[in-house]
């Protein structure tokens, strides 16, 4: 694969990932006051809350499916790593040693909690709140691994261009967002 090309998948990957975490943040901004989540807050959540709720799952859920799939991918594409054909906890491991990810044991506890999501417990008000502020953490650190790989990216990469700068896309509001 060319360079050019490769270049293309990382900047097109970011950008949806920047898209993604732009409009989680948005959503945990508006549900900022009833986090931590309990299980009656959950259970009495108005119209509003619900679709931000509902729009913080798909956006995390979005945001970890495109880091995975397309932009951790793409970073060692981008590098010439030969690891396409490699297992995630390979690609994870890799990146952690070159310094684009600090932990990738935590990348695999991101997973776990949006896999949690593909279940639903209606009954379950407790379950469901506590499954909401677990993601609410790994948001966090979702965008704290994003800050890395720009901050990385940057630094050895000095002519790769993103477009948007991460800490502009971002609402400085909310503080989970940070």
């Amino acid at each position: 694969m060319t360079d050019h090309v490769s270049t293309l998948r990382l900047q097109d990957a970011w950008r949806e990932c920047e898209r993604n975490i732009y409009h989680l943040c948005r959503a945990l901004t508006s549900l900022d006051p009833i986090l931590p989540m309990t299980g009656e807050a959950f259970e009495h959540l108005t119209d509003a809350q619900v679709q931000s709720v509902d729009q913080f799952i798909l956006r995390f859920t979005k945001l970890q499916d495109a880091m995975g799939s397309r932009l951790l991918p793409a970073i060692l594409q981008y590098l010439q790593e030969p690891y396409e054909e490699r297992p995630m906890l390979d690609k994870l491991n890799r990146l952690e040693k070159l310094g684009y990810i600090q932990n990738a044991e935590a990348w695999q506890n991101i997973r776990n909690t949006r896999n949690k999501f593909a279940h639903d417990y209606p009954d379950d008000g407790e379950r469901n709140a506590a499954l909401i502020n677990l993601a609410c953490e790994a948001a966090g650190v979702m965008h704290n691994i994003l800050t890395g790989i720009d901050k990385k990216l940057k630094m050895d990469q000095s002519n790769f261009e993103f477009g948007r700068s991460l800490s502009v896309a971002y609402p400085k509001q909310s503080p989970r967002c940070k």
